[in-house]
């Protein structure tokens, strides 16, 4: 139940609906600006739940005349529209935090508001790890939003959950307020966190190194067949990952000969990289008759040497 990624995002829909009505009813009836503040923190979770639902469905479709890669950076353009929902959801809580300061107001039913704090923490909990676990294993920006908006909100809420107690006993006031203000600090590292991984994606920032070593190593691994490759370029858009790369083949080598290597290497590059496309160019290896490469070849051997820093 709820094992794939748009059932996921419908979980997420669901639980933050219930915890939305709880905080903000507790939050305006106790007048506590933390709870309202992570009332507020909630319907952003809900807002970039239901973005992240109609995105991961949207990323999903095929390719088509008009989106001839895919519709997966839909997931990036969602992460960055949830960022900046963030940022104004932690803008208005420390606007409302400081008014509460200055006017020196006081929550009232506090026990209400801790049971809320708890119930919310343990709830968010296990949805946000069950998220995770899903966007982990289908590699979806969209759904790892989501869950580190849900995770940041387990922390905000037993911060929120322990002011509330020191409140009760110490009849320190002033601590709603900062405290709602610690939270929204926390909400804004979130934000900037989830911009910074959804812009990396729609500028076609290269894949991790990790990932490009194992690119490397399928091809390393027919060095007796080939001569060599290079312009390795790489992209990620939602999900898929995107692979381009000159594979160098000696003269002697057939058309079909190469195309079967081709295939190989794409079909085992894909089983190591989920979701992989991968475009191979071949071209003929530009050897001397007598077998030797010129300086600038590209062939496994020099390129091997020339990044090592030594020259053919």
């Amino acid at each position: 139940m709820f094992s794939t990624k748009t059932s996921a995002a419908g979980l997420s829909i669901l639980s933050n609906s219930l915890l939305v009505a709880l905080k903000l009813a507790a939050g305006v009836i106790m007048g506590s600006v933390s709870v309202i503040s992570e009332g507020v923190h909630s319907a952003v979770d809900l807002l970039a739940a239901i973005i992240a639902f109609f995105s991961i469905r949207a990323a999903a479709k095929p390719a088509d005349e008009e989106h001839e890669f895919g519709h997966g950076k839909i997931e990036n353009i969602s992460g960055a529209v949830e960022a900046l929902l963030i940022f104004g959801a932690a803008g208005y809580i420390i606007y409302e935090s400081i008014d509460k300061i200055i006017n020196r107001a006081q929550p009232e039913f506090l026990t209400a508001g801790i049971g809320i704090m708890a119930f919310s923490a343990v709830a968010n909990f296990f949805v946000s790890r069950h998220l995770h676990r899903i966007a982990h294993r289908d590699d979806s920006i969209a759904l790892e939003a989501d869950a580190w908006h849900l995770t940041t909100d387990v922390y905000t809420s037993l911060g929120v959950l322990a002011g509330l107690i020191v409140v009760q006993i110490t009849h320190w006031y002033i601590l709603d307020p900062v405290i709602a203000i610690c939270v929204a600090l926390l909400i804004l590292r979130a934000a900037w966190n989830i911009t910074s991984k959804s812009v990396r994606g729609l500028i076609d920032v290269r894949l991790p190194s990790a990932e490009e070593d194992i690119i490397t190593a399928s091809i390393m691994e027919h060095v007796g067949e080939l001569a060599g490759f290079h312009e390795l370029r790489t992209r990620k858009s939602g999900s898929q990952r995107y692979i381009e790369l000159h594979l160098v083949m000696p003269k002697k080598v057939t058309v079909e000969e190469a195309h079967v290597l081709c295939d190989h290497l794409e079909e085992d590059i894909k089983s190591k990289l989920p979701e992989g496309v991968v475009t191979i160019h071949c071209e003929p290896c530009d050897q001397h008759p007598d077998g030797t490469c010129p300086p600038d070849c590209p062939g496994i051997t020099c390129r091997l040497k020339v990044e090592d820093g030594k020259n053919t």
